[in-house]
């Protein structure tokens, strides 16, 4: 007897439906086809003894089981479930009467309890978009799936109850959306706030700009200037996720099998990713790829922050890896037989040293740098790469008084205000696309970032004295287009565009 049930597997984080042709008939022999890895091949053990956990058998007879389409390698151990499902069908041990109703995922453990798979927010949105009226997922996998309308998830922990499911004895209900609201308070979440920093007004105001656009920023600086602690509280103004970014998100943390990492643990993220990889990981790590192309930093930090610590120390191969991805916001990643793409749409923030020993330019010998390693050094960051980078602030060490005085700073929940209020002129500006400044068109740029004569001569002069390329100077209209919004400004002024250069030019 014939049989078929669905399960799915994602290329990239596009999700693609796999069907499972399990036919039972005369003879005593397995056969699984359909260019199966060994973790696939390997499944008819696990299956064989998880039936007899459950009181069922493996048929003795001849068993062939083919994944399509056979044109893509199937990897990992998703597939168990399914299989498991369509030899109980097949064999009529039980007859379910919508199997084809279902996309069902999920690894068999001996016991015939479930493990997580990878994959399942883009596998539910995949199901709910192929008119599936169920998907069937192990719990752990299917918190993450729980929040796409559209679909029937179901989260189960062993086969006994995805039997009861198929059945449609009722036992088990479908999970419900889970609305998340995140009251933890920057302490709560590990984040400094602003007002715990003394000094540094330039780069507080440097750092709420590229928030609010979401702009490139490099930081050059002695050691213990705040480089790193300032970096980290940049968390604490950017607002949460859209609802588009966070099903986006979410979609690359789960295919990566990193969802347990996500603070609620449940539902979708809502916190903006905050990457930093040290210059000592791989370039695979940090690109992604390896022999199931997982996504790697540049894509976990889609949404978020990208935050590179020395960035002169990272390998100069690296740095140039980060052009493309700049510039395009996806990254490709090319295999034998297929090639897979996810977006990397983040902003960049880069700290530095001025020098090997970091005091360049201080008072009395404390720098003993000699001219040509101070230029390796500093050579190792490559102009273009640099051309990509909107926002240049040099820091200086905050003097002794100021770290004593008692005066507060002002605190990350009020530049947060302002960040989200200049966000929010952007999203009506861009429509639904919900996006920022930093992402605008050529055409964009030009519809949007109007000058009057005074604005136009200060730029021209600007250009013509730094020597800026044409990458330059479209940065600076998108950077003072952001200014202008964060001063609620409809039109880019004078001191907006003074601004947008001063930043360019440190």
């Amino acid at each position: 007897m014939l049989c078929r049930t669905y399960c799915g597997a994602c290329l990239g984080i596009e999700a693609i439906t796999v069907t499972v042709e399990v036919d039972v008939s005369q003879g005593i022999s397995f056969y699984l086809v359909g260019l199966p890895d060994s973790a696939v091949r390997e499944s008819q053990q696990r299956i064989t003894t998880a039936l007899l956990t459950i009181g069922a058998k493996m048929p003795g007879k001849r068993i062939v089981v083919n994944l399509a389409p056979a044109d893509f390698k199937k990897e990992g151990s998703s597939f168990d479930l399914a299989i498991a499902i369509g030899i109980l069908a097949a064999s009529d041990q039980y007859s379910f009467t919508h199997l084809s109703s279902y996309l069902i995922m999920g690894e068999l453990a001996l016991d015939g309890t479930l493990r997580p798979v990878p994959g399942a927010l883009p596998l539910a949105i995949h199901a709910a978009k192929e008119m599936f009226k169920g998907i069937i997922l192990p719990l752990e996998s299917a918190s993450e799936a729980c929040d796409i309308s559209g679909i029937d998830v179901y989260g189960v922990t062993s086969l006994s109850e995805v039997i009861s499911v198929l059945l449609e004895e009722g036992v088990i209900d479908p999970l419900k959306p889970i609305k998340l609201i995140d009251n933890r308070t920057l302490e709560e979440r590990a984040v400094p706030d602003f007002c715990q920093i003394r000094g540094q007004e330039h780069v507080k105001r440097g750092l709420e700009i590229a928030a609010s656009g979401s702009h490139n920023i490099l930081m050059c600086g002695v050691p213990g200037s705040g480089k790193s602690l300032m970096a980290k509280a940049l968390a604490g103004i950017l607002p949460p996720l859209e609802r588009e970014e966070a099903i986006e998100t979410s979609m690359i943390y789960s295919v990566a099998g990193r969802f347990a990492n996500n603070s609620k643990g449940v539902g979708l993220m809502h916190e903006r990713p905050f990457r930093a990889p040290h210059h000592s990981t791989s370039i695979v790590a940090v690109t992604g790829g390896g022999a199931k192309a997982l996504p790697g930093e540049l894509s976990l930090a889609h949404n978020g922050v990208l935050y590179l610590d020395e960035l002169p120390e990272f390998s100069r191969e690296l740095l140039e890896l980060l052009r493309q991805p700049l510039e395009d916001k996806v990254i490709n990643i090319s295999r034998s037989k297929y090639k897979v793409s996810y977006p990397c749409n983040f902003m960049l923030v880069a700290s530095m040293n001025p020098c090997p020993c970091g005091y360049y330019g201080q008072p009395g010998d404390k720098c003993q740098c000699m001219p040509y390693k101070v230029q390796r050094y500093r050579s190792k960051i490559s102009g273009p790469l640099l051309d990509r980078i909107d926002i240049h602030l040099d820091i200086s060490p905050v003097p002794g008084d100021l770290l004593m005085s008692a005066t507060s700073a002002e605190s990350s929940s009020d530049i947060a205000a302002r960040v989200r209020r200049a966000r929010e002129i952007q999203f009506k500006r861009f429509g639904s696309s919900k996006r920022t400044n930093s992402t605008m068109t050529l055409p964009e740029i030009k519809e949007h970032c109007h000058l009057g004569s005074a604005e136009k001569s200060l730029l021209a002069t600007a250009v013509k004295r730094l020597d800026l390329s044409a990458r330059a100077y479209h940065r600076i209209l998108k950077l003072s287009r952001t200014i202008a919004d964060l001063d609620g400004s409809t039109n880019i002024s004078v001191s907006h565009i003074a601004e947008a250069i001063q930043y360019r030019g440190s």
